[in-house]
């Protein structure tokens, strides 16, 4: 009598991705893009291509695609219709008018934390900068750059007004961008110790116009280290462009075409 054919086994259908991976499928892609301009080696005007990016991370365009839009929303990316994204090429002019709106808005942010903080407020902001510290002597420069801006956003989040600490981000989105592209990783080092003078000026309570002075000398310094930078870069492509696209631009990294 003839055996029965045997069934073959059941198989089991692969899950359908759940909006939790979607989720940090995105979040993965954007720490990645992020940390790739904090970096400073994607030079201004470089075209991020979804398709590029899609086969190095292992992620769909679509994953892509949402992250790049992100990142353009918070202005760390220029997107332009039927062309796609790009790093941000600021003028000068746009830089300067950015760090003066971080100058006004954090001069009233050290007023109202001025002797105003509590010992763990102090405890926090100390162990921030301890984390600043480690960053940049282990040659972490995208993870020091972060560091440096999310300091600020400890402050603003101790101001207790979501609207501030939204604004605060948007504004510390552009800066910490200009200081990957155009600060020097030498000088960069000074933060850590720029910034515990903050908290020892707001902590003590002894002067206010102490505290300010300190808080805005720390951005007038950031501010002149990247508007030079950022001329010394521009001053090099003129002469690459008028030696006929020789060269390379100011920090010994090769030009990015212009959009």
């Amino acid at each position: 009598m003839p055996s029965a054919a045997r069934k073959p086994p059941a198989t089991t259908p692969s899950p359908e991705p759940s909006e939790a991976d979607d989720a940090n499928v995105d979040e993965r892609v954007y720490a990645a893009v992020s940390k790739a301009l904090l970096s400073g080696k994607l030079r201004p005007g470089t075209p991020l291509r979804e398709r590029a990016l899609a086969e190095a991370l292992g992620c769909t365009r679509g994953a892509v695609r949402k992250v790049l839009a992100r990142l353009g929303m918070e202005k760390r990316l220029v997107l332009e219709h039927n062309r796609g994204a790009f790093v941000p090429n600021p003028s000068i002019e746009d830089m300067r008018g950015i760090y003066r709106a971080r100058r006004i808005v954090e001069a009233g942010l050290v007023t109202t934390l001025f002797g105003n903080l509590s010992r763990d407020q102090v405890a926090a902001l100390r162990k921030h900068v301890q984390e600043e510290q480690k960053a940049f002597k282990e040659g972490r420069r995208e993870d020091a750059i972060k560091l440096a801006g999310d300091f600020h956003l400890l402050l603003a989040q101790m101001a207790n007004s979501e609207e501030l600490l939204s604004y605060i981000r948007r504004l510390i989105s552009n800066t910490e961008l200009y200081k990957a592209l155009y600060d020097s990783a030498e000088a960069a080092s000074c933060a850590p110790r720029e910034h515990e003078q903050i908290i020892e000026a707001l902590a003590t309570g002894k002067s206010l116009d102490k505290a300010l002075e300190v808080a805005l000398e720390h951005l007038d310094e950031l501010e002149q280290r990247v508007i030079a930078g950022a001329a010394a870069e521009q001053e090099v492509d003129l002469a690459t462009l008028l030696n006929g696209g020789s060269g390379s631009s100011g920090k010994g990294k090769p030009h990015a075409h212009d959009h």
